[in-house]
């Protein structure tokens, strides 16, 4: 049984990929099309093409995404998203899972990717992690994202979690940016990726629906400090990804 699993997962990573690179040659056309306009309205029908694109390709490769608590984003609000990180998977399942507009932050030499690059430029806000200036130009501009009326999707674990525990200690990036712009942080655990797509194990993609469950919304209290709000929101996540795990 695991000999057909590893050999099943690879052969299943070569159809990920032809129907990953198929799909978005179909969405490339519009996605240039797109960039003509000015933001926000770029950004906002921008997303609504990429969450049809994943609503084919997630199902596509036996992933499935189940979405829970939408209802907690209000019409109107401006929200920053933090997310659980266990796998590459989880972008493709925050697209989907994500309503409205919005971008996430992402490494700038992602860009030099022939065709994706297009696609990743208009839904991200591009840092030099090495970069101490673009570092800060990066914050401004996820600022300005905000105040444009898109939400920020991030990943305060900063890279894949690879341990064993629930979640990784979170970096302050995203706790100090709701404090300067006092937009609330709605968190969001992602379920099952690791299980779809391991980071342990190179070019092996398994069949397995995922879960996205946004929580209620943590305002930001001016009498907490950026470690005591972050702490915060990391004890909501990791009990309710304790109490849900699947």
């Amino acid at each position: 049984m695991r000999l057909f699993k590893e050999i099943f997962g690879r052969i299943w990573t070569v159809w990920g990929l032809i129907l990953f690179a198929g799909t978005l040659l179909v969405f490339t056309i519009s996605f240039v099309i797109i960039n003509l306009w000015k933001e926000p309205k770029r950004t906002h029908i921008f997303m609504r093409f990429c969450r049809a694109w994943m609503s084919i390709f997630l199902p596509g490769i036996g992933c499935p995404l189940t979405i829970k608590g939408r209802e907690h984003f209000k019409k109107g609000e401006t929200y920053i998203v933090v997310c659980n990180h266990n796998s590459l998977m989880d972008v493709p399942a925050s697209t989907l899972g994500l309503p409205g507009g919005n971008k996430t932050i992402a490494k700038k030499e992602m860009v030099r990717i022939p065709v994706f690059g297009i696609m990743y430029r208009m839904g991200s806000v591009l840092v030099d992690r090495k970069n101490e200036k673009s570092r800060r130009e990066s914050y401004t501009r996820m600022k300005q994202v905000l105040n444009m009326g898109l939400h920020m999707c991030l990943y305060p674990e900063g890279t894949r979690n690879k341990t064993n525990e629930p979640l990784k200690a979170f970096q302050d990036g995203a706790f100090r940016l709701a404090h300067d712009t006092r937009k609330s942080i709605i968190p969001a655990v992602i379920f099952n990726t690791r299980k779809a797509l391991p980071f342990d194990k190179p070019f092996f993609l398994w069949p397995h629906p995922l879960q996205m469950h946004f929580l209620e919304p943590v305002p930001v209290n001016e009498n907490e400090t950026t470690t005591q709000l972050k702490e915060k929101v990391f004890t909501i996540m990791k009990e309710y990804y304790v109490k849900h795990l699947p």
